[in-house]
């Protein structure tokens, strides 16, 4: 499979839970603001992603998201980077 570029943001209600999913999100992705990640990832290895957030969360309470950005030169941006240009390899 040919690895994806993917945006994936959260709201995680309880602290606990949400260092837990931080944590995680860490291990494969760049964190890119709060509660916000870019990863480059096969849809295997987002789908194990997903499945080990799915059992940290509460779905009732919290809510995960991921977009895969088709084109991630496209992006749009003001202000300071907080990333090298290098990572999504913006302008």
């Amino acid at each position: 499979m040919t690895p994806a570029t993917y945006l994936l943001c959260y709201d995680i209600r309880n602290p606990r839970r949400l260092g837990r999913v931080f944590r995680t999100c860490c291990k494969v992705a760049v964190p890119y603001q709060y509660s916000v990640f870019v990863l480059t990832a096969t849809r295997d290895d987002l789908d194990a992603l997903i499945l080990r957030i799915a059992r940290l969360i509460d779905a009732t309470e919290d809510d995960v998201r991921v977009y895969r950005l088709r084109d991630p030169q496209s992006i749009q941006r003001l202000g300071e980077a907080v990333l090298p240009h290098e990572i999504l390899a913006l302008p």
